[in-house]
């Protein structure tokens, strides 16, 4: 690596999740089954491995989501990426995996107000169902991720206290999860505070594998991100042209960007797999889909490698 790399204490690689298909688009309005198709078939070749694809939730809440189960249908033609979605209870396991996606999210919020809107039952209450729900997913061969949700704040409930996101990522230990993911929901963390619980949730849960999930809604998110890689997290997530934000969370707003992920890490000398270009020709093909200018300055502005011009539906 690089002089740069070297002064900065970066891994030679990240492992990029890209979330734009489910936690991008589900504060939008629904947007047709094969244009869904287009923007995964984009992603796909962007080279990413992992893609959090939709999530098996009532249609009610997240209207956008509906066809969780026709999107599921369909990701047979690319066998070689790893698909997720997520749940939010025992049922929405058992749909997931009957519509053939074994590797579940299951998030838990460790605020209590967040937890009830969210989800319908307070953190301990949530919590208690990691076990089946892991249980659901070992049987399919797929595997459990805890997202804990509002790890460092709550809309409703300010700041949350370190000991109750720690609280939940013992429980996930305990259940049986194969992974953890820190969720700052509503884009409020600083990297000071990203990192110190990144660290105790690592000293809480020896050996787990630990992710990382930012929004940028107050313009932090990318800082949190190179603060958690020196941490020596190399898993991220993060949404194509910076789309996102939570229905349940006043405020929120989008993930950090894809490609400005991918640009400042590959121009550091850390390697992630995604082609930076087809990242940027995939957040066009959203911003077509769902109709509306999107937020990444990079998509904008362009890259070392991609020429400047016109970021338009």
């Amino acid at each position: 690596m690089d002089g740069v790399a070297n002064t900065l204490d970066l891994p030679d690689r990240i492992d990029i999740r890209e979330v734009g298909m489910r936690d991008g688009l589900q504060l939008e309005a629904p947007v047709p089954l094969p244009d869904k198709l287009a923007m995964l078939e984009a992603i796909v070749v962007t080279g990413v491995h992992r893609v959090e694809v939709t999530s098996f939730v009532s249609p009610k809440a997240v209207p956008a989501l509906a066809d969780a189960d026709e999107v599921a249908a369909a990701l047979g033609q690319w066998p070689d990426v790893h698909w997720s979605g997520l749940v939010a209870n025992v049922r929405g396991a058992v749909r997931a995996v009957d519509a053939g996606i074994a590797n579940l999210e299951y998030v838990v919020s460790a605020a209590d107000s967040h937890s009830v809107a969210n989800a319908g039952r307070p953190t301990a209450q949530a919590a208690d169902a990691i076990a089946e729900i892991a249980e659901i997913a070992h049987a399919a061969g797929g595997g459990l991720e805890v997202i804990i949700a509002t790890a460092w704040d709550c809309p409703f409930d300010g700041r949350t206290d370190p000991a109750r996101t720690l609280d939940v990522a013992r429980a996930a230990v305990g259940a049986g999860a194969d992974q953890l993911c820190l969720g700052d929901t509503i884009g409020t963390v600083t990297p000071r505070r990203a990192v110190e619980l990144i660290d105790a949730v690592r000293d809480a849960a020896p050996g787990l594998p630990l992710g990382v999930h930012f929004h940028d809604t107050r313009g932090t998110g990318q800082a949190n991100a190179l603060a958690a890689i020196q941490a020596g997290i190399t898993q991220l997530d993060a949404s194509v042209g910076g789309l996102g934000g939570c229905p349940f969370a006043p405020g929120a707003s989008g993930n950090i960007a894809t490609e400005e992920l991918v640009y400042w890490t590959g121009e550091s000398g850390v390697e992630s797999g995604l082609d930076l270009d087809a990242v940027v020709a995939a957040a066009r093909i959203v911003e077509k889909a769902v109709g509306h200018d999107l937020p990444s300055s990079l998509a904008r502005a362009g890259g070392r490698s991609v020429p400047r011009g016109p970021y338009r539906r």
